[in-house]
């Protein structure tokens, strides 16, 4: 594992296309802003491991044929809304 230390307004860059920043820092948390072409999917961790989850849990449902990936972003956007307190 790769361990940088970034400051407010500093960023990375992933593979020529992924770049990541640090927005904020408070406390002991960090806000970041990813920015990625569309086609690759950016998730929390949680968010990721509940669709991998699901993934999983469908292929043994319906005779081990894997989920198309458009469903993961509903399924995403679902587990997103359920683990993401509300900041309104």
């Amino acid at each position: 594992m790769l361990v940088l230390s970034r400051k407010k307004n500093e960023s990375i860059v992933i593979n020529d296309n992924i770049t990541i920043v640090v927005v904020e820092v408070r406390g002991d948390k960090v806000r970041l802003g990813i920015d990625a072409p569309k086609e690759v999917p950016v998730h929390r961790k949680e968010i990721y491991d509940a669709i991998r989850s699901g993934e999983k849990h469908s292929e043994y449902t319906t005779t081990h044929t894997p989920v198309p990936e458009s469903d993961f972003t509903e399924v995403a956007a679902e587990v997103e809304k359920t683990l993401t307190p509300n900041l309104g």
